[in-house]
């Protein structure tokens, strides 16, 4: 059944323009056409910035309080509309069902938390050294805001970055990834339909080079926020160079996983194995590259390969799938030339890594996922952001060489350890150059008032969620105010 992709410009919805068409497909099974994607042009484009533009110096002047109640009110929305967005999400994403859920219910959370926001001060009184005089601090928006979403968490991506945004009064225009439109479609609906007054929000399809000229060449951006590949931040922050436009990039990762002597092999594999493999190993904070101690390596690479070899690919609604498709045959392609080439630079594949045809599988964007064993630092596995359920695995001797191979990469988003011991432990933590550390954890896996970003070509300085997460959104006035005896 093909469903209607429309965006919302000024409070109206709308699908019909005139800068071609894309066909919105399902993974799963490319013969399944959701909708078709009507692409805005130059025109159309601006008149969204226009809308936010209009719309800023209302909606900063409406109460934090009122703002807090509108978000509160999406994210019940969200929750009565759950089933429906789910199925959405993992028909044109490809993700299981319960995955989808997941994100559902977390995209209705990071609403939550920014709503109650609403009524926590936003500013300081600050002492002053001249009599008479009273000094504060305040807050403010920065105002209109581009956010540049992507199609692998299609409906969290945006509610942690429109969710902050709005909270502190600014107005967004918001673009989501041409692979994945209805999932920001639900989002913006439920803003909407919660009361979120027009122009606030406005989301818009176009093409990268419309973006460019059309929304994000005009002066009266405040500040860009994207999600999406490294390569995809650095031409974003080339093309705002040399202006005062505030710039926030999650990016990509090549996340390591340390296994010690130590551990505890049964919760290892399994946890490593959900980070691997999850959503197809489609996230930024997947576990990609496995550096395990020479005493135990033989046995967690029997493990690990069996825990990946009983995953069944298929279908994210259909029952019995435990692994979702690729989200296009292009990117298919790609992960299994990364696992093609690791092969001829001398890694062994140990499972998967190819294609599955079975159960119909065949008509889809699937993957198995593999264990690549052997790999090394030479090799572009070792190097290469796959974003796909391919698990690179290292030797190691001891903690100095793990914490050393940890850090042999140009990103630093996670990482994780497995180990009993305490020292080990602090070390790591305070070693191993990442914005997010785990123990026995998962490098996956961040709640929403947990400050989130990378170091290095991870990210930008300014992190994403919690508190810390409104800075990006904010600008601080400080005021002083001098009474001469009397007020």
């Amino acid at each position: 059944m093909r469903v209607s992709i429309e965006q919302l410009t000024d409070g109206n919805w709308s699908s019909g323009f005139d800068a071609g068409e894309v066909e919105d497909l399902n993974p799963a099974d490319e013969g399944d056409v959701i909708g078709t994607i009507s692409l805005a042009g130059p025109d159309a484009a601006r008149h969204a910035l226009d809308s936010a533009a209009a719309a800023f110096h209302r909606w900063r002047r409406t109460p934090l309080v009122e703002r807090g109640a509108i978000l509160a009110r999406a994210a019940d929305l969200l929750r009565d509309r759950a089933e429906a967005i789910a199925a959405d999400i993992t028909r044109e994403n490809g993700k299981l069902l319960v995955e989808a859920r997941v994100e559902v219910a977390k995209s209705a959370d990071f609403l939550d938390y920014y709503a109650g926001v609403g009524r926590l001060s936003y500013g300081d009184l600050l002492d002053d050294g001249r009599p008479g005089t009273q000094v504060f601090s305040r807050r403010e928006p920065i105002g209109v805001i581009v956010a540049i979403a992507p199609w692998n968490d299609p409906i969290l991506t945006p509610a942690r970055k429109l969710s902050p945004a709005l909270i502190a009064g600014n107005t967004v225009v918001a673009k989501p990834s041409i692979q994945t439109p209805l999932a920001l479609q639900h989002f913006a609906r439920a803003l909407h339909d919660a009361g979120l007054p027009a122009g606030v929000l406005n989301t818009v399809h176009t093409s990268n080079d419309t973006m460019a000229s059309a929304v994000l060449a005009d002066p009266r951006v405040s500040g860009v926020t994207v999600t999406g590949s490294t390569a995809t931040g650095f031409a974003l922050e080339k093309l705002l160079a040399g202006r005062s436009v505030r710039f926030q990039a999650e990016m990509g990762g090549k996340n390591p996983a340390v296994v010690l002597p130590d551990a505890d092999l049964d919760l290892t594999v399994r946890t490593i194995a959900a980070a691997a493999y999850a959503q197809a190993g489609q996230r930024c904070t997947a576990t990609s590259r496995v550096l395990v101690h020479r005493q135990v390596q033989d046995e967690f690479l029997d493990r690990m390969a069996e825990a990946a070899a009983a995953h069944r690919p298929g279908p994210g609604n259909a029952a019995g799938s435990t692994m979702g498709p690729l989200i296009s045959r292009a990117h298919q392609r790609s992960v299994l030339e990364h696992v093609q080439r690791a092969q001829l630079q001398g890694a062994k594949v140990l499972t998967g890594g190819e294609a599955p045809t079975a159960d119909g599988t065949g008509a889809g964007c699937f993957v198995a996922p593999a264990v690549v064993a052997g790999v090394t630092e030479e090799m572009s596995l070792w190097r290469d952001e796959v974003f796909g359920p391919v698990l690179a695995v290292s030797t190691i001797d001891d903690l100095d060489e793990a914490i050393a191979k940890a850090n042999d990469t140009a990103y630093g988003l996670s990482a994780a350890i497995f180990t009993g011991s305490l020292a080990a432990t602090h070390r790591f933590i305070e070693e191993v150059d990442a914005g997010q550390i785990s123990v026995n954890l998962p490098t996956s896996g961040w709640d929403v008032h947990h400050p989130f970003g990378g170091f290095k070509d991870s990210g930008s300085a300014f992190k994403e969620q919690g508190l810390d997460g409104l800075r990006f959104y904010t600008r601080t006035k400080t005021a002083a105010i001098g009474h001469g005896g009397s007020w």
